[in-house]
């Protein structure tokens, strides 16, 4: 199955900001000779203008200059207004619309979400976990309300809770605020950079009110309620592939937050198979080289058949292919309109914080 969507908003002629420097590259690749294309460095970031005639040149900003600002703070983009159908992927959008008609869908979603089930997994956390706040792990607390500053939307509750397994999950109970759990082997394994963006990853499932079918979907995988006899196979599978095409377009919220492919894409390849211990060894692009290899190989009939019997049985994506989508929408018109259509806000580049709007 090929998860690429082509193109899906043009660029006007007037002139295009983008303002990272990977980006930037990536983007100037892809176009036609006749692009003009402005490289204006800015502190850590970029602006590339984008016009039709034909000649390139490269010019640097007076504020690059300025170590003052520069070596303080960092801008970055805001999304007021943003909805999740902005950024939603469309395979997404595809099987929402195909569990809504499947018949007992809402219903298995509202069984298995009981107001019992509900109650335990809230005093699960607040009684196994440590919640965060701003006097307690005071820098996660920040790297998210950064990211949901930047995603425009509020602060849920967060815990960190003991756990070997490297991983993040979302729920949203009826009648409780939704929060986020992050195991304390993820907190080991990425930077804080990576961190805050799968924090926006599991911000993503909320912005896009993936909450009813989300946790339905995690409550069964993490085993808090047996799987009921009565569930039909086919509405299982459904729920499942909808949770990988959903986690697409969560990695879209990770990169809308971190504003840099390699951010993310370093997560996803940590999490497939990372290592602290040899953490500065681990190569992004030769990661990325991977995913087209895995391209080629299933590229074949039989490759296809089996590419698939691979991906049915998995809850999420292969890491390969999804820092290969993430790769690819960070050059693609459409995050390129929402970058350049945010609102740029000066942040403290000790690290991530509340930001001050400039």
């Amino acid at each position: 199955m090929n998860l690429f969507v082509g193109d899906i908003c043009r660029i006007q002629p007037a002139p295009l900001q983008i303002r990272n420097r990977t980006i930037l590259q990536k983007y100037a690749a892809r176009q036609l000779p006749s692009a003009k294309l402005q490289a204006i460095s800015r502190g850590r970031y970029s602006v590339l203008n984008v016009s039709t005639n034909g000649q390139a040149s490269t010019t640097t900003s007076p504020s690059s200059t300025s170590t003052a600002t520069t070596a303080t703070f960092n801008k970055v983009t805001h999304y007021p207004g943003l909805r999740g159908d902005d950024f939603r992927h469309p395979l997404d959008q595809q099987n929402t619309q195909l569990l809504r008609l499947l018949p007992g869908m809402e219903f298995l979603a509202r069984s298995v979400m009981s107001p019992a089930t509900e109650q335990i997994l809230y005093l699960e956390n607040i009684s196994s976990g440590i919640k965060v706040g701003e006097d307690q792990l005071p820098s996660l607390h920040k790297s998210l309300v950064h990211a949901a500053g930047v995603l425009g939307m509020e602060v849920p509750e967060l815990y960190v809770r003991q756990n070997p397994v490297p991983n993040a999950y979302t729920l949203a109970i009826s009648g409780k605020q939704p929060f986020i759990v992050v195991h304390t082997a993820l907190l080991d394994l990425l930077t804080p950079e990576e961190i805050q963006a799968v924090l926006a990853h599991e911000l993503g499932h909320l912005k896009c009110d993936h909450g009813l079918y989300l946790t339905a979907a995690n409550v069964l995988a993490l085993g808090t309620v047996s799987l009921l006899p009565w569930i039909n196979r086919a509405v299982q599978e459904a729920l499942t592939r909808w949770l990988r095409a959903a986690e697409l377009t969560c990695d879209r919220a990770a990169l809308l937050v971190a504003q840099d492919p390699r951010i993310v894409a370093s997560a996803l390849m940590k999490l497939a198979g990372g290592s602290a211990q040899l953490a500065q060894e681990l190569n992004v692009e030769a990661f990325l080289r991977q995913a087209r290899s895995y391209d080629e190989a299933t590229s074949t009939s039989l490759g296809w058949f089996l590419r698939n019997a691979q991906n049915r049985a998995l809850s999420h994506p292969l890491p390969v292919l999804r820092a290969r989508e993430v790769d690819r929408w960070s050059t693609s018109p459409e995050f390129l309109a929402l970058l350049n259509g945010g609102v740029k806000v000066k942040v403290d580049s000790g690290f991530v914080g509340a930001p001050a709007v400039i």
